[in-house]
């Protein structure tokens, strides 16, 4: 029978008939051996697999959206090659007139194969189906059709079993006994396809509903926790990701072992979903399946992780576009997000369902011990979760939508789903007379604030819509991806994460790994302010405007409206408009330099501003995902933060160049005093003091100055020193450079360091008054993290041979610097621009632009080339994108004032940019 449900006619798809009479005259054509015969039908097989592949295809593409219809015609496609190749091996390659009662053979499609879905390059799963062992003729005509469906280039699962070993087997491996669930029959022996199908249902399945719901729960756990846990990872894998197809075919599987159903919409029959949540299923059915054909088609293979370069494809083909100030892929990847919550949310409510139906009721010990608190009125506790006792009752009072999420928080319990559905039914409920209601703030300020955990209860107002509901302005940023390479997760994940850190510093849990922040909290602080600052931080995000700019207006509107004093929703107002300027003072900015501290003072004003926006940046850095924070900001932000509070404290006089200088230079006096045995006298000590200008003085720290003292002594005007040094304080290596100055000495360090691999994250270079250069590098390896003792020696030779010139950099890094595939798809626009204000004694040049390998030896050699001199530079990395700072003089040692020399300089950066790209890119 011909299916009429597929995303084109069948008969365009494949003509089964004409392909059977090809086939049949082809093998007549044939030489006599079974090779001969296979070779005859294998073209005409794969023509025709492939021109229906094609017709598929091509109609997807015409409806991007239409995905049932794709997956049914992709396994109609597939069953009629795999039953045509089954029938001509059984009637013409290995013909059985006088097949006996064991010769009985029936082939059958099981897992996603049985279940009639299948993506463009999916695995084809079959079973042979004996009833006794295989004879000899079933073992060569099955061996014959593997091959010839192996070299049509199909990945074949496969198995030959009785019905008994399929019983046996299937009883101790789930794995085997979850693809029998979707055993359907394709061609051969019906009746022993039938009798598998009842003794399974019989003998196995009923007796067993309990113990298969409870490992296809821990399947799924087990699945989620290898797949990083989160629905939110912004590459995730739309098949075995949380919120992927997995957990939706689970959700079939449990149904079909539990009630027989063989489409998810007879689920809705046995309540187990009401109808709306089944077109919840059927809308994240849809289009998951959709953008997982798209990943195969663009692939040409089996692929389901969701890449940043394979994202922008899948929205394209989806017919995404750009608008609203974000792109077409930022767009496509929120419609991921919602439907990947919308299956979180369906899987939970179906099996909590599935657990009170038919899972064992807890140990009683279990249940003398249980600590849980009682649930107040209206409020019940059912299988150890929190639901509504009289939900009539309960939706009368709309405050209970909010109260419900306290009263988990105070219980310790998780949301039933018979809570979680009236919940997400009754959220109109929630509208302006609620917001203004005095209690509702109250409410809703206490689960940030009163109970220690707040994160949870965040989490599931937002998958719940509560706190869109409640919070309209945070609607948008729901599921809302960034896309770029530095965020891990959604906005709203994001600023979730933001607050669950907050709590944990308040819980005592990092004290030892962020003292200042702890000590900041311990002393006191507005956490109102904090928490609602940190709630609204990236409200702003996902429009045209500055996200930081538009987040403070609307802090301005928000922050009163849950009950914040005046003063208060003031200084959230401009922690929002500001929340980013400690973390970009500390990372693009030399905080060395008096005069950056001193502007940072200025725009703070206050201590107790200053401690609010530390612990805000903190908490927003810590947020962007695992490993964004290091030593490395850590060092730079307690740094900027000791500063500024002791010249709030004591004057910005206090930020005197001099006085910091004097200090440096008592602290190396004395450290070179103890290494009076190595030589170091008052004289050498006098003149190693004597031989530096006092920028050198504030810019390092005495371990680097005692190190380059050593370098710098008896050096020769032809010698170059190297000393690499582990920094385990910044999770980096420092490299110490010392030698005779001369022009592009800073750009060749670059090349050098850029050759081994190393990215620099901080530089300082100095001048000393008899002409000699002292560099220094802070390095991490590939993975942001300080290079081992074992590979510093490889290390200083690749420098040393740069250095002297037995390798050219600007040739070496010319094969080295390709973008990798996945991170072409990302966009940085370049900014370049001079300030000559946030420096005393330089130019400041700061270049915000893609990053990429060997970058900062293009920008570091255009700025030789053009005579500047580098002082200093300080590089911030953000995923793809790079923040390269340097603080410059020009040949006469004046800052660049002149506006037509900015620009000429511009333009050379801005070429040394396009030129490198384009190598990248080739």
């Amino acid at each position: 029978m011909t299916p009429d449900d597929l995303i084109c006619p069948a008969d365009e798809i494949l003509n089964r008939r004409a392909l059977h009479v090809a086939l049949v005259e082809a093998i007549a054509d044939a030489g006599p051996l079974g090779s001969d015969k296979r070779a005859a039908m294998l073209p005409i097989l794969k023509q025709a697999m492939d021109a229906g592949r094609k017709i598929i295809a091509s109609a997807f593409e015409a409806n991007p959206f239409v995905a049932s219809e794709t997956t049914r015609a992709y396994s109609w496609l597939t069953d009629a090659i795999v039953i045509e190749v089954f029938r001509l091996a059984k009637s013409h390659l290995h013909p059985n007139p006088n097949p006996t009662e064991a010769e009985r053979l029936a082939l059958i499609a099981v897992g996603g194969s049985g279940r009639g879905e299948m993506a463009p390059y999916s695995d084809v799963d079959l079973l042979f189906l004996a009833p006794y062992k295989l004879t000899p003729w079933a073992e060569s005509l099955i061996e014959t059709m593997l091959y010839l469906l192996w070299d049509l280039r199909l990945k074949v699962g496969h198995a030959s079993r009785t019905v008994k070993e399929c019983l046996r087997l299937a009883r101790d491996d789930y794995t085997i006994r979850t693809s029998l669930v979707e055993e359907r029959f394709l061609a051969g022996d019906e009746a022993l396809a039938e009798e598998l199908t009842t003794r399974l249902r019989d003998e196995l399945f009923t007796a067993t509903v309990p113990e298969f719901i409870e490992a296809k729960l821990n399947e799924r756990s087990a699945r989620h926790a290898k797949q990083g846990g989160q629905r939110y990872m912004v590459e995730p894998n739309v098949k075995e990701g949380k919120g992927g197809l997995r957990d939706l075919q689970s959700l079939y599987w449990i149904g079909k072992y539990v009630h027989g159903v063989k489409d998810a919409s007879e689920l809705v029959q046995h309540k187990v979903f009401t109808q709306d949540e089944y077109e919840e299923f059927k809308a994240a059915h849809e289009f998951l399946w959709a953008v997982r054909c798209h990943l195969h088609l663009i692939a040409g293979r089996a692929v389901d992780q969701l890449t940043f370069d394979m994202q922008v494809e899948v929205a394209e083909r989806m017919h995404y576009t750009d608008s609203g100030g974000r792109r077409a892929v930022e767009h496509f990847m929120q419609d991921y997000f919602h439907h990947a919550t919308d299956v979180g949310d369906l899987t939970r409510i179906f099996l909590v369902a599935q657990e009170a139906a038919h899972l064992k009721a807890e140990p009683m010990l279990q249940r003398l011990f249980n600590r849980t608190k009682r649930a107040k009125a209206p409020y019940a506790i059912k299988q150890n979760r929190l639901t509504v006792a009289e939900p009539e009752d309960f939706v009368e009072d709309p405050l209970n939508l909010l109260r419900i999420f306290e009263e988990a928080l105070r219980t310790g319990t998780l949301m039933h789903p018979d809570a979680m559905r009236l919940i997400k039914a009754n959220l109109h409920l929630i509208d302006d007379e609620v917001r203004q209601n005095k209690e509702a703030k109250r409410i809703f300020l206490d689960l940030m604030l009163k109970h220690g955990n707040p994160e949870r209860a965040l989490r599931t107002m937002n998958e719940l819509g509560a706190l869109s509901a409640f919070l309209p302005e945070f609607e948008p940023i729901v599921a809302m991806m960034q896309f770029n390479m530095y965020h891990h997760y959604t906005v709203d994940e994001h600023t979730i994460q933001t607050i669950s850190h907050l709590s944990k510093i308040e819980r005592a849990e990092l004290d030892e790994e962020l003292p200042v922040s702890a000590s900041i909290l311990k002393g006191g602080i507005n956490r109102r302010v904090l928490y609602v600052a940190l709630l609204l931080h990236d409200i702003g995000k996902g429009r045209d405007e500055d996200h930081s700019v538009l987040g403070a207006r609307i802090a301005r509107k928000v922050a009163p409206r849950l009950g914040l004093s005046r003063k208060e929703s003031e200084t959230v107002e401009w922690l929002v408009r500001y929340h980013l300027l400690m973390s970009d003072m500390a990372q693009k900015r030399d905080i060395a330099d008096p005069r950056t501290v001193r502007d940072f003072a200025k725009a703070v004003k206050t201590v107790e501003r200053l401690n609010l926006l530390c612990v805000l940046t903190v908490c927003d850095i810590r947020g962007v995902g695992p490993g964004t924070w290091n030593n490395w900001k850590a060092v730079l932000i307690r740094a900027l933060y000791r500063q500024t509070r002791y010249a709030l404290e004591n004057g910005m006089e206090a930020l005197n160049r001099n006085e910091r200088g004097t200090e440096a230079r008592k602290r190396l006096r004395a450290a070179l005093r103890d290494k009076e045995d190595a030589g170091w006298t008052e004289k050498a000590i006098r003149a190693e003091l004597g031989r530096h200008y006092p920028p050198y003085w504030q810019g390092l720290h005495v371990t680097a100055h005692l190190q380059f003292a050593e370098m710098l002594r008896d050096i020769g005007p032809d010698e170059m020193r190297t000393r690499l040094t582990p920094d385990e304080d910044r999770d980096a290596t420092r490299v110490c450079f010392a030698m005779a100055d001369h022009p592009g000495i800073f750009s060749r360090m670059c090349g050098a360091l850029s050759l081994v691999g190393a990215n620099v994250v901080d530089a300082r270079t100095f001048t000393s008054k008899d002409g000699y250069a002292t560099a220094t590098f802070w390095v991490q390896d590939i993975e942001g993290r300080p290079y081992d003792e074992e590979r510093l020696p490889r290390l200083r030779q690749m420098i040393q041979k740069t250095l002297y010139g037995e390798v050219v950099a600007r040739d070496a890094l010319a094969g080295r610097d390709r973008m990798k595939k996945r991170e072409r798809a990302f966009r940085v626009k370049t900014s370049i621009t001079f300030d000559n204000e946030g420096s005393e004694i330089y130019t400041i040049i700061e270049v915000d632009t893609r990053d990429r390998p060997g970058l900062l030896h293009d920008l570091t050699r255009t700025l030789a080339d053009a005579n500047v001199y580098i002082a200093s530079a300080v590089i911030a990395t953000f995923g793809e994108q790079v923040v390269d700072t340097f603080y410059v003089k020009d040949m006469f040692g004046l800052k660049f004032h002149a506006e037509n020399k900015q620009k000429a300089l511009e333009k050379k950066l801005r070429d040394a940019i396009t030129e490198g790209a384009k190598r990248a890119w080739e």
